[in-house]
């Protein structure tokens, strides 16, 4: 049965105590409740992007602090995997700032990176753009897990924000992924300058893809100096926490991330985040190219509200989803 808009637009509209208890009771259902997934997110790719995404600081259509750097050595990869598990997360995440793959030799590194990754033991996620069945099918067999390609916003909105890709176009990667056997993580970005109706729409066409995505990042902008979007005000903390509790109702089962923006969010929205279901966050001091806590500020974080890392097979078993292989990385791996 499909989520509408309306129904969507009820739950929002609750008072927030009730609306958060909605939140609490699904999420005890289908996740650990204190558990929270740590994924790490590197740019093995960054800036020059054709694209012209507003509130992207990689798009070469615009002049901000970010530097064009060639796509990341395997071997650099490897390191940086490395130090994401040591610092505790349970999935690594490439993202690499082009249209799509266009490039078989890039695309061949891409593939080495993901099988490092892949046998280090982590979930191996990979953000690459627009992506075609066939070259989802081939990072599959080298190992990738799961694929991020946000829709974003609205369908509605969606072209007050880009026009260089349809939102067709995003829905047709999900699709590719699916049909690839992958897993699919997929969420948007608050504060762009939309109305309420086109975050709850973006909710429901998440939540209306079937089956539902594993993943779902919820980014509050982070205004790029140098971007169409710079002067956009950040979104109200209650207006966010809402939107938290009903990606958390209408998708029980998901991963709900609070990605983006929060180096700008006080302790106490972040808590309110967790209470409304949010059960991941991005760890490392960088998200792309954007500002992200220190790992430690994290670690005491998560001490203070009583939460602990998410232990990603405990998660999955509930989800009913398939184990990660598991593999011990030696003590001076690190090493050189």
């Amino acid at each position: 049965m499909s989520t509408t808009v309306e129904a969507a637009r009820a739950l929002y509209e609750l008072p927030l105590t009730t609306l958060i208890f909605r939140a609490q009771q699904a999420h005890h259902a289908f996740q650990d409740p204190a558990g929270v997934q740590l994924s790490m997110l590197q740019s093995i790719k960054t800036g020059a992007c054709s694209e012209d995404c507003k509130y992207c600081a990689q798009s070469s259509r615009y002049t901000t602090f970010v530097d064009r750097e060639p796509l990341m050595d395997p071997a650099e990869v490897r390191v940086a995997a490395i130090k994401a598990k040591a610092s505790g997360a349970s999935r690594f995440c490439m993202g690499a700032a082009w249209r799509g793959v266009s490039s078989e030799r890039q695309f061949s590194s891409v593939l080495e990176s993901v099988r490092i990754v892949d046998q280090l033991g982590l979930e191996v996620c990979c953000t690459l753009g627009l992506l075609t069945e066939d070259h989802a099918q081939r990072l599959k067999e080298a190992g990738m897990t799961v694929y991020n390609h946000n829709l974003d916003t609205s369908r509605e909105y969606y072209s007050e924000v880009i026009t260089t890709r349809s939102y067709d176009d995003r829905l047709a990667t999900l699709s590719n992924v699916r049909k690839a056997g992958l897993e699919v993580c997929s969420g948007g970005i608050i504060g762009m300058g939309e109305s309420c109706e086109d975050r709850l729409k973006l909710l429901v066409e998440l939540a209306n893809l079937s089956p539902q995505p594993e993943s779902v990042p919820i980014n509050a902008l982070v205004a790029v100096e140098g971007t169409p979007m710079c002067d956009q005000k950040p979104v109200d903390s209650i207006e966010f926490v809402r939107l938290i509790a009903v990606a958390r109702i209408l998708m029980p089962r998901s991963t709900v991330r609070l990605s983006a923006g929060r180096s700008s969010m006080s302790g106490e929205t972040q808590a309110l985040c967790f209470l409304a279901g949010a059960n991941s966050i991005f760890i490392g001091n960088k998200l792309l190219t954007t500002a992200n806590p220190e790992a430690s500020d994290d670690e005491r974080m998560l001490a203070r509200f009583g939460l602990h890392p998410l232990d990603p097979d405990v998660a999955r078993e509930k989800q009913g989803r398939k184990p990660v292989r598991k593999v011990e990385i030696p003590a001076d791996a690190t090493a050189g």
